[in-house]
């Protein structure tokens, strides 16, 4: 049913009427998901040229891919992906700052060191047990923190600038799924709806 709804949603937007009933709606989910992604990152990748600021990053790809093929899954919330990835740049820097590396170039220039393990299992392991922790799971916020705990982009002011584009496309999510008439949430996902658990009754002078 949601998979359906979300499909009908991307096909009044794109008038893929004709397109779905000639393909299928496989080919108007691939559509979406390609336009919307190239749309989408485009956009922050131009504003990073424009501002020099490291506002694209490669965890953003798998986001942006949660919020256009699956949007209404609880991964894909705004609730989930800020958190998400929030806690990934505190886990990432203070691994950095913990075994001394915040001073230290990107792991790919300097090599892997003892100090480097320790810091990326660290990051890695406390993002994944803080996001189930708080119920705010969000898989690509695993990339965002060796991004930092690796040494990619370690600066405070890299890591503002990396949440701020998680921001701007979780905004970029909410406009272009409820343009398309998908009920993406404002915060958090929607939960399931709960079947009736109660046993159904027998009908009246039927035998048990």
């Amino acid at each position: 049913m949601r998979s359906e709804f979300v499909q009908q949603g991307k096909t009044r937007w794109f008038h893929l009427a004709g397109f779905e009933r000639r393909l299928g709606k496989r080919p108007a989910q691939a559509f979406f998901a390609f336009v919307n992604g190239l749309l989408s990152i485009s956009l922050l990748a131009a504003l990073a040229m424009w501002r020099d600021q490291p506002l694209i990053f490669p965890s953003l790809g798998p986001t942006a891919f949660l919020l256009f093929y699956t949007p209404l899954a609880p991964g894909a919330s705004p609730r989930n992906t800020l958190f998400g990835h929030l806690i990934a740049v505190f886990c990432g820097y203070g691994s950095l700052v913990l075994f001394g590396l915040t001073d230290d170039g990107p792991a790919l220039m300097t090599g892997i060191t003892e100090a480097r393990v320790g810091a990326t299992a660290l990051s890695l392991a406390a993002t994944a047990g803080l996001m189930v922790l708080f119920s705010v799971e969000h898989p690509p916020a695993g990339a965002t923190t060796l991004i930092v705990s690796l040494g990619i982009l370690r600066h405070p002011r890299e890591l503002v600038s990396l949440m701020a584009a998680v921001v701007l496309l979780c905004i970029q999510g909410w406009v272009i799924n409820r343009l398309a008439g998908i009920p993406y949430p404002l915060w958090r996902a929607r939960p399931p709806k709960q079947a009736n658990s109660e046993p159904a009754q027998p009908p009246a002078g039927s035998v048990p």
